[in-house]
């Protein structure tokens, strides 16, 4: 219990100038500019429908997940922590990351992931976010983790990169161009910024082989994953393979890294009756909802929070559904080459 309380009453020890004063606006003009439109309108209004989710999201994921905004395949043996770094650096091993470098992190959240591979390449890294706010927090913690020359920021759209064609050595993405409304044009973007011979990773967000969408249960899944993660579409794998082909890439590899590991990925969103588990389950995730419903209601937390967090748990409830039914995995890795100017 006193975990939970913890969990619940923590955002409000967060920095003050990350305290959303107008949250309840936001989590309803969010909610209305999702359920009101069809994919095809969230892919026209990516932009709004992005920027307004991680400006609700960005604090409740931070305090209760980390900077590093993303799943892993986990061991019996790995603290959640841990196999969210191993799988950040196993991603900078594959890409050939090295000193001296230079690299787009695309979709580069708080710059967590942008930290570990820095430290772990040298390479020099520049995050690349169109939401000002997590570009704000990701040059603070920058700061804080004293990364120096190896991390930069600029606040940019994927779908128009601002970098000259052919200056980077690599690039890599990590659960983000799902926000994209058209992958072959964000990778065309990213093809733009490469040297010939240059490399691209991702780890991509898709519906498997086994998504049925005339399965009811199966749509309702997909759907409650789009709305509580700001997404305009989920797509099947055949699509990013071919977008990549389609935006000048040899795709060198491409395979779900889901099916690497002892521990599901969607074992933290489910939890267990353990002290530190806790707080996953659905006892728990009630206790902290009804907790910052109460705190919201005596005006210690900001207006929106309780909606907020309902949302968040809400797509979280989606995605166990979707990764126990293997209709949809986080993390299927393409790595991919722009060709050298001779082929």
């Amino acid at each position: 219990m006193d975990g939970d309380l913890k969990r619940v009453t923590g955002l409000l020890h967060l920095e003050k100038d990350t305290i959303r004063k107008d949250l309840g606006k936001q989590i309803g003009e969010y909610t209305d500019m999702f359920d009101q439109a069809t994919p095809d309108q969230r892919k026209t209004n990516y932009t709004a429908v992005v920027n307004k989710y991680y400006d609700l999201a960005t604090d409740f994921y931070e305090f209760g997940w980390g900077a590093s905004f993303h799943f892993a395949p986990r061991h019996r043996w790995e603290s959640l922590e841990g196999s969210i770094a191993r799988h950040e650096l196993w991603l900078a091993n594959r890409l050939g990351l090295k000193e001296n470098m230079k690299v787009m992190d695309i979709g580069c959240g708080v710059g967590g992931p942008l930290k570990n591979i820095a430290r772990f390449s040298k390479a020099q890294i520049v995050g690349l976010n169109n939401n000002e706010y997590q570009v704000s927090r990701a040059r603070r913690l920058a700061s804080d983790y004293k990364l120096g020359a190896l991390a930069s920021y600029i606040k940019g759209d994927f779908m128009n990169i601002p970098a000259e064609p052919n200056t980077f050595d690599a690039a890599y993405a990590i659960e983000a161009t799902c926000h994209s409304p058209d992958r072959v044009g964000v990778y065309s973007q990213i093809f733009k910024i490469l040297k010939p011979g240059g490399q691209f990773g991702s780890y991509e967000w898709v519906m498997t082989d086994k998504y049925d969408p005339n399965n009811a249960t199966h749509v309702a899944a997909k759907k409650g994953i789009e709305r509580g993660n700001g997404l305009p579409d989920l797509e099947p794998i055949s699509v990013i393979v071919d977008a990549l082909k389609a935006a000048g890439f040899e795709v060198v590899e491409h395979f779900d890294v889901a099916p690497n590991t002892d521990i599901p990925w969607y074992m933290p969103l489910v939890g267990r009756l353990t002290p530190s588990g806790l707080a996953h389950t659905k006892i728990g995730r009630w206790i902290s909802l009804k907790g910052l419903q109460l705190l919201e209601y005596i005006k210690i937390a900001p207006a929106g929070s309780h909606g907020t967090l309902d949302m968040l748990q809400k797509g979280g409830d989606a995605l166990c559904v979707a990764g126990e039914l293997e209709i949809f995995t986080p993390m299927y890795w393409v790595l991919a080459r722009k060709p050298e100017k001779n082929n």
